[in-house]
């Protein structure tokens, strides 16, 4: 209660609150300001050659999030929710161990806003997690999310959301199976499936109907790969996912997953 009289009294006073980062491990979960993260004695600044949000070279204050991660197991999952809903999923040993790949959250320092990420929009501040040689680990530009808010240690999105799962009688390595993987991996940030996850960004997937029950194979793949080919739209916010990023056969397995779960709505 104190918290939000002061928080109503600094907004009254024209003052914004200072940003806060929570990190929810299990029951527990701890704040971090601006300040207490810039003032960390691992704190630096980076140097980051192609920054997936700004598409240039960008340097950054940054903490090393390996150590602001310490004691969270390498097999456990995280989840990154940003301030307009995206909420990126990842495992914990992409950061722990990312095979050369590191990451760092970015703090976007008081009275320095960072540019904006377009005209009209925001920065990616107040936290961004970023990343030095993201080759080395494969990491793909949906484990780039920005405006960061909270970071939470929580079961795997197959555990949590079990009406996404395809059927348990497919072979396992069913295209569909595969198709799954995909989708968490690049879908999930945006979409809910089934009604089930937490992204707020994005439509549901497959109710009340499937991309596939509407779209023609080809029309699909074009919506992936560039929404603005299939329907112009300036306001529109899905990216579009290249070969670098999505594989043609990457492409149709998630289009074999969504496939099979138009037949698996839920009730």
């Amino acid at each position: 209660m104190r918290a939000l009289i002061a928080i109503l009294l600094l907004t009254c006073a024209g003052i914004a609150p200072a940003a806060t980062l929570t990190l929810q491990t299990g029951a527990t979960a701890r704040a971090f300001t601006v300040e207490q993260l810039l003032a960390r004695p691992d704190a630096r600044e980076i140097r980051v050659p192609g920054d997936v949000s700004y598409h240039r070279e960008t340097r950054y204050v940054a903490v090393p999030l390996k150590a602001l991660l310490s004691g969270v197991p390498a097999d456990a999952h995280l989840q990154f929710v940003a301030l307009d809903g995206f909420a990126a999923e990842m495992p914990a040993s992409l950061i722990v161990d990312g095979h050369g790949a590191e990451a760092w959250l970015a703090v976007e320092p008081p009275g320095k806003p960072w540019p904006a990420l377009a005209e009209g929009k925001p920065s990616a501040g107040p936290f961004y997690l970023v990343w030095t040689n993201p080759a080395a680990g494969q990491v793909g530009p949906e484990q780039w999310p920005y405006q960061v808010t909270a970071i939470r240690v929580l079961a795997d999105p197959a555990s949590r959301f079990p009406a996404m799962q395809p059927a348990a009688s497919l072979p396992k390595d069913a295209p569909a199976r595969r198709g799954f993987a995909v989708f968490q991996r690049n879908c999930i940030t945006c979409h809910t499936l089934n009604g089930q996850g937490d992204a707020k960004l994005g439509p549901d997937l497959n109710i009340p109907h499937s991309p596939t029950e509407y779209l023609r194979d080809d029309l699909f793949r074009t919506l992936v790969r560039n929404p603005q080919d299939l329907r112009h739209w300036p306001q529109a916010k899905m990216p579009g996912f290249d070969r670098k990023v999505l594989t043609d056969a990457d492409l149709d397995d998630l289009l074999a997953y969504l496939k099979h779960m138009s037949g698996r709505k839920a009730q």
